[in-house]
């Protein structure tokens, strides 16, 4: 069954002159391809002034210039590199330099903060002064401006508290406040910043806290899709999607948003609208669930080609073992996914779990530093997995889903080497070469595109 619904009837979000038109307080966010040259941050300040002509007040959270974090980050490489070079004699290949950031010194992940929050500085700055230019006012705001404290490491750090009173004032005073996205300040004045995607994230939390009416996510794709568009042609556009199907969407592999950011916006009840940059059309709206989001089984399909698997085979069955695993990889930061323990065969089992594929070699490094992890116990590594998921509220009322999900995979030959399941989705991880066949035949057999 499709899903037809409308967005909320209380918000106009296009800043039209509707009858039924409000003025509302309204956060936009633009993405670093938004704002990725000099003409699309004047396109974004039009866009921004557009709408505050049309009587709302708005606030604007920036990434970066599209590219910039990663040439940011590539420089901290490069100077780690240089290092390793000097130290030790290696150097690189042709290609460039391959050192990764070191990730356990906690001075240089400070400095790195430091470094990448730059980004976000200048196209803060630059659409300022693109409002200014065009008539309006405008100011920027970097994240201790912001009052926007966090915990945390230093580059993946929570947003703990928001400071919302100058960004009232400025509104009040007629002024287009724009917000450098993706940093905060810890508690003892460091710069800190948030993990990929935090722009995302900035915007929701800056939006309940300033107690918006909505939050707009404005990027390079339409709204949420009932799969990535481009691997399936003939994925949906929704009109409207409840944030406990998009939590599960962003965290098994939708890029549309960071998982995060539907956090806050759930725990807040923070209406958010993904739209295009590029036009005026309705996007998706991420709101509370209502009960007629039930009538629908599936919402949407995911797929994650960004986890790895690892197997400990013939552990020691016996209490704690499990734990010290798993204590281990906590301990390290490395996040853990799926988990299955097969049945016990003689006093020993086998233990499967997926982590981040760019966690995989830390993983390994830390299982075999355990003392567990010796003969006959084995360490087996499969980066080349993918994993699907199925996500809908319908799921809680209609029997069968994980069924008819298994007999499509199977029509196609395809094998599923681990499942895990929640109120609201069935994911299942096959062969890497198997991942878009199962997006395509999962959302066809569901009806997705209809």
């Amino acid at each position: 069954m499709a899903r037809r619904l409308s967005p909320p009837p209380t918000l106009d979000s296009g800043g039209g002159q509707g009858k039924n038109r409000r003025p509302v307080l309204v956060v936009q966010k633009f993405g670093g391809t938004s704002v990725g040259t000099l003409e699309r941050i004047r396109s974004v300040a039009a866009r921004a002034l557009d709408r505050q002509r049309s009587g709302d007040q708005v606030v604007v959270v920036v990434s970066a210039m599209a590219g910039e974090t990663n040439r940011l980050i590539a420089l901290a490489n490069q100077l780690h590199a240089i290092g390793q070079e000097r130290r030790t004699g290696t150097g690189t290949d042709s290609k460039g330099w391959v050192a990764p950031v070191k990730r356990d010194d906690p001075g240089f992940e400070r400095e790195l903060s430091q470094l990448v929050s730059t980004g976000e500085k200048v196209s803060a700055a630059l659409l300022a002064m693109a409002i200014q230019d065009l008539g309006g006012q405008a100011v920027s705001l970097i994240g201790h401006q912001l009052g926007l404290t966090t915990s945390g490491s230093f580059t993946n750090a929570r947003i703990v508290s928001i400071d919302a009173g100058n960004i009232h004032e400025l509104v009040a005073a007629g002024s287009i406040v724009v917000c450098a996205g993706f940093q905060g300040l810890d508690q003892a004045g460091n710069v800190t910043t948030l993990g990929r995607g935090g722009s995302d994230t900035s915007a929701v939390a800056l939006a309940a806290a300033i107690q918006a009416d909505v939050c707009e996510i404005l990027t390079d794709v339409d709204g949420v899709f009932t799969a990535d568009p481009r691997i399936v042609p003939r994925a949906r556009k929704l009109e409207r999607i409840s944030h406990e199907e998009m939590l599960e969407l962003a965290s098994q592999g939708s890029k549309v948003l960071q998982i995060r950011s539907v956090e806050f916006a759930k725990k807040f009840n923070v209406p958010v609208h993904v739209r295009s940059s590029l036009h005026l059309e309705e996007g998706t709206w991420i709101v509370p669930e209502t009960p007629d989001m039930e009538a629908v089984l599936v919402a949407g399909v995911a797929l994650d080609r960004d986890e790895a698997k690892i197997t400990l085979t013939s552990c020691p069955d016996v209490p704690g073992t499990i734990a010290a695993v798993f204590t281990a990889l906590g301990e390290r930061g490395i996040v853990v996914d799926m988990i299955i323990q097969n049945a016990s065969r003689q006093g020993h089992t086998d233990v499967t779990f997926t982590v981040p594929q760019a966690e995989l070699e830390r993983a390994r490094e830390t299982l075999e530093g355990l003392p567990l992890v010796t003969a006959p116990v084995e360490l087996l590594a499969d980066p080349a997995i993918a994993k699907i998921s199925i996500v809908g509220v319908g799921m809680r009322t209609h029997a069968g889903v994980a069924a008819k999900a298994f007999t499509i995979l199977a029509r196609e030959g395809i094998n599923i080497q681990m499942v895990s399941t929640s109120e609201i989705k069935v994911s299942v991880v096959v062969e890497e070469k198997y991942g878009e066949l199962a997006l395509r035949a999962l959302h066809e057999g569901f009806g997705l595109g209809e």
